[in-house]
């Protein structure tokens, strides 16, 4: 298994939980700006692109026409996993991928269905990450840190960065 594949796994297991990320943008005086997108998800493996719905005529729309470069922020506090991804994204127009992706539940949100000409795709091309993922509950996280300091062995939890761009 090549290393951008164990990379891509490790990623998809972090987050395929996770429903809702933040996504940060670029406004134009340069301010960033975050707000909750629910990430859908095709049934495959994870292979470094992620997928959210969005109105074209949105602000986030504009700002990602303005400057691709975007951050997803997933949390699992349950879990103790934390994931910041960077990555570019674009707006994407495709029918016959908003009907792949879409489900009942997303009327929520997009109450004019599918065929919404305003709902279009937003792709986001992951370019590397980092993560902090340990034992969950409070009593693994203790054990954990319990377990540093009496014997000076590296922690339970894991933080890495995650390198797509050379890969």
């Amino acid at each position: 298994m090549s290393e951008r594949t164990r990379c891509l796994q490790k990623l998809g297991e972090l987050i395929k939980d996770v429903e809702i990320a933040m996504l940060t943008t670029v406004r134009p005086d340069g301010r960033l700006v975050s707000r909750p997108l629910r990430t859908v998800q095709a049934e495959r493996p994870f292979d470094g692109t992620l997928w959210f719905f969005v109105r074209a005529a949105s602000h986030k729309a504009a700002e990602i026409e303005g400057d691709p470069h975007v951050n997803l922020a997933y949390a699992s506090p349950t879990r103790n996993t934390y994931v910041s991804v960077s990555g570019r994204a674009k707006l994407v127009d495709n029918r016959a991928k908003v009907a792949e992706f879409w489900s009942p539940t997303l009327e929520l949100y997009f109450p004019r269905g599918r065929e919404d000409r305003d709902l279009v795709l937003l792709r986001v091309d992951v370019d590397g990450a980092e993560f902090w993922d340990g034992p969950a509950g409070w009593i693994g996280q203790a054990l954990d840190f319990a377990g540093e300091l009496v014997t000076g062995d590296k922690p339970l939890s894991d933080n890495r960065s995650i390198d797509l761009r050379n890969h």
